[in-house]
């Protein structure tokens, strides 16, 4: 049987996205029941990670410590809601950087797997956009497409969509999986 761990894309997905980039804690704002789905989660007893990216760090829009400010207001008003997110992983690189982190690879959810000490194949890859889908994919994780932030743009490219379970946003990804998990 899977782990109970579920990998979440950030932006868009938690909280508000921005073409423009979410640069400051002031900017990174919660969509509405995210972080109550979260809580759920925590309460049925899985284990949340967070899979970003972040290449606003080397584009120079923001710094680590900016970027270590939002992921504790997040941590913090999971933690208020009663939830609890496991593990944060980012990859700070530009697109042109050739690491192994930035999604659409599955780096990320190798650092989430290490540090958890979990093997996440079967697991959900919960995101906004293709390249969420495909990392998950990449490691094996079942991909889920919420319809918040660049979801609706997502899906209306129609590419690579096969399969995919489509939401439309955290809080029905997460009463779905809780519903079906208790038939």
């Amino acid at each position: 049987m899977p782990s109970k761990l579920i990998v979440l894309d950030r932006d868009g997905v938690i909280n508000y996205d921005s073409d423009d980039y979410v640069k400051s804690v002031d900017e990174w704002i919660p969509l509405p029941g995210s972080i109550e789905a979260l809580a759920k989660l925590t309460q049925a007893g899985f284990k949340i990670a967070i899979a970003t990216n972040q290449s606003g760090i080397s584009r120079g829009y923001f710094t680590v410590a900016t970027l270590d400010a939002m992921h504790q207001k997040m941590l913090t008003l999971a933690s208020k809601a009663g939830a609890k997110i496991d593990y944060i992983a980012y990859c700070p690189h530009g697109p042109d950087d050739n690491c192994d982190c930035r999604k659409p690879l599955p780096g990320l959810i190798h650092q989430i797997e290490k540090a958890l000490n979990m093997n996440a194949k079967g697991c959900y890859m919960v995101g906004d956009s293709l390249r969420d889908l495909q990392a998950g994919s990449a490691a094996g994780l079942k991909p889920a497409l919420v319809l918040t932030g660049k979801g609706e743009r997502t899906q209306a490219k129609k590419l690579g969509l096969d399969n995919v379970g489509i939401f439309t946003d955290l809080r029905h990804f997460v009463d779905h999986l809780l519903r079906n998990r208790l038939k």
